[in-house]
């Protein structure tokens, strides 16, 4: 049980993060994919999504220690 709420956890945070980073600067790396269709604009911010989630099993494997 304790795992799975981990889990959540790390998984809450880096939609977090990267909802922040992409509103806030860090969006529109190479990789992310932005599809502009007419009026609908569907953006997908994959290599935001992998850096923050890095970032955070870096900062989680740091305080484990």
């Amino acid at each position: 049980m304790k795992t799975i709420g981990a889990a959540v956890i790390f998984l809450l945070a880096a939609a977090a993060l990267t909802f922040l980073s992409v509103r806030y600067g860090l969006g529109r790396l190479p990789g992310d994919l932005v599809i502009d269709r007419g009026g609908v604009v569907i953006y997908l911010p994959i290599t935001t999504a992998v850096l923050v989630s890095v970032l955070l099993s870096l900062v989680f494997w740091f305080f484990r220690r």
